[in-house]
C-alpha cells in the first residue's frame, strides 16, 4: 500500500512540474504538507540574456552587424562616466511639460558605481572623506502615470490613492545582439540601445522627465543631502566575532578551546528553544541597505563623478550604487534645486566648470592653508 501511495504522489509531482504553475502549491501527505517550488521565472519577469550561436557567422558578417548596431544606436558607450552614447533615431514619446517644484516634489535619482574614497579639506583645514560614485551612461527608459502602477496587496479599505509615478532609468548601454528581443523592447520607445542595469524611482507628477533624456552627475548640486541604496559587501559564513562584534571569551570568562565561540545561548528553562533573531553565525552580507542623510561635497562634470559624505556607502569597489534625494524630515530640500527636473546641456548659456566644490570646501586650485 505505501508503496502505491508513494508512486501515485510522485506522479502528481511530475505533472506538477511540468505545468510549473505561477504559484505555489501544497499537498496534504499523511498529515504534512509537501511544498511545490513556484515558477522559477515568473511570467511578469521578462528573459534578458540570449544565447548566441555564431559559428555560422563570417568576419565579412560580423562586421555588417556591428554596422547596423552602430547605425541604429550610435556607437558603443565608454565605460569611463563620459555620457557618449548618442540616439540616432528621434525620441518616439511626445515631449513632457516641464513643472513647478514644490517642497513635496518628489523628483528622480541616478544610477551609479562606487570607485573609491578620498580626502578633502575644507577652508579650516579639518579632513573631509568622501566616497566617489561615477554615474555612467544613465538614461530615462520609461515613465509610468500614477494611475497605471500597480497597488500594493492590501485590503481595499485600506487603499489611498497613488500619488506617485515611476520614472524607469537605465545604466551603462550594451550590446543588442546579447539580449533578448523581449528585453529590447524595453527601450524601443524611448529610442534607447538596452541597458545593463534598470532602476526605478518614485516622483510626483511636476517632475515628470521625456523618455530618452541622458542623466548626467549635474543632476544634483554641491551642498545636496541624498540618501544610497546598495548592496552590503558579501562576506559570505561568518562567525559570531566578525557578524556580530563578540569578543574573544577566555579574556572574562577563563574558558579554554572556544576562543571564538558564542558561549551559551541560555535556551533552557520554560524557553526550551532558540529565539528568533538570536544573534549567531550565518551569512554576512549581501543584503540591500539604504545610508540616508549623506552630504555631496564636490561633483566632477567632466567624467561625472559624485564626491558624498563619508566612508559608508553599502557595496564593495565597483558595485552599482543608486543616489536619490534624501527622505529625512529635517533635512529635505527647502528650495527648489537649481536644474530642474534634471540638467540640460542646451539650457546653460556658459558650460560648467570640470569640478564644482560646497561652499565650505577648499578648492585645489587655489593656494594652501596656512594658520598662524
Amino acid at each position: 500500500m505505501a508503496g502505491i501511495c508513494n508512486k501515485v504522489f510522485s506522479s502528481i509531482l511530475s505533472v506538477i512540474a511540468r505545468s510549473e504553475p505561477p504559484f505555489k502549491t501544497c499537498i496534504q501527505v499523511r498529515g504534512r504538507k509537501k511544498n511545490i517550488p513556484k515558477l522559477r521565472f515568473p511570467l511578469w519577469h521578462l528573459k534578458k540574456e540570449r544565447a548566441l550561436y555564431p559559428e555560422r557567422l563570417t568576419v565579412e558578417n560580423k562586421e555588417f552587424v556591428k554596422d547596423i548596431v552602430h547605425e541604429t544606436f550610435g556607437p558603443p558607450a565608454v565605460i569611463s562616466g563620459i555620457s557618449t552614447y548618442k540616439v540616432a533615431s528621434p525620441l518616439k514619446s511626445s515631449p513632457s511639460e516641464v513643472g513647478v517644484w514644490t517642497p513635496k516634489t518628489r523628483r528622480c535619482g541616478l544610477i551609479s558605481r562606487k570607485i573609491g574614497c578620498y580626502p578633502m579639506w575644507n577652508k579650516e583645514g579639518k579632513i573631509i572623506w568622501s566616497t566617489l560614485l561615477q554615474v555612467v551612461d544613465n538614461h530615462v527608459v520609461k515613465y509610468t502615470p500614477p494611475e497605471e502602477v500597480d497597488p500594493p496587496k492590501k485590503p481595499q479599505r485600506f487603499l489611498k490613492p497613488n500619488k506617485y509615478g515611476i520614472l524607469l532609468v537605465g545604466a551603462e548601454s550594451g550590446d543588442p545582439q546579447l539580449y533578448t528581443k523581449e528585453y529590447c523592447g524595453l527601450f524601443s520607445a524611448a529610442g534607447l540601445p538596452p541597458k545593463k542595469h534598470l532602476g526605478k524611482f518614485n516622483i510626483t507628477t511636476d517632475a515628470i522627465i521625456q523618455p530618452g533624456t541622458p542623466l548626467t552627475a549635474c543632476h544634483f548640486q554641491p551642498g545636496d543631502v541624498v540618501d544610497v541604496c546598495a548592496k552590503s559587501v558579501d562576506r559570505g559564513f561568518q562567525g559570531v566575532m566578525k557578524r556580530w562584534g563578540f569578543s574573544g571569551m577566555p579574556a572574562s570568562h577563563g574558558v579554554t578551546k572556544t576562543h571564538r565561540r558564542g558561549g551559551n545561548i541560555g535556551g533552557g528553562g520554560a524557553k526550551a528553544r532558540v529565539w528568533p533573531g538570536f544573534k549567531m553565525p550565518g551569512h554576512m552580507g549581501n543584503k540591500w541597505r539604504i545610508h540616508r542623510g549623506l552630504k555631496i561635497w564636490r561633483i566632477n562634470t567632466k567624467y561625472n563623478v559624485i564626491y558624498v559624505q563619508g566612508l559608508g556607502v553599502p557595496g564593495d569597489t565597483n558595485s552599482i550604487v543608486y543616489i536619490h534625494d534624501t527622505l529625512l524630515p529635517l533635512r529635505k530640500r527647502k528650495e527648489a534645486p537649481l536644474h530642474f527636473p534634471t540638467y540640460y546641456p542646451e539650457l546653460v548659456d556658459t558650460p560648467l566648470p570640470d569640478d564644482l566644490f560646497e561652499s565650505s570646501v577648499h578648492p585645489f586650485d587655489q593656494s594652501s592653508i596656512t594658520f598662524e
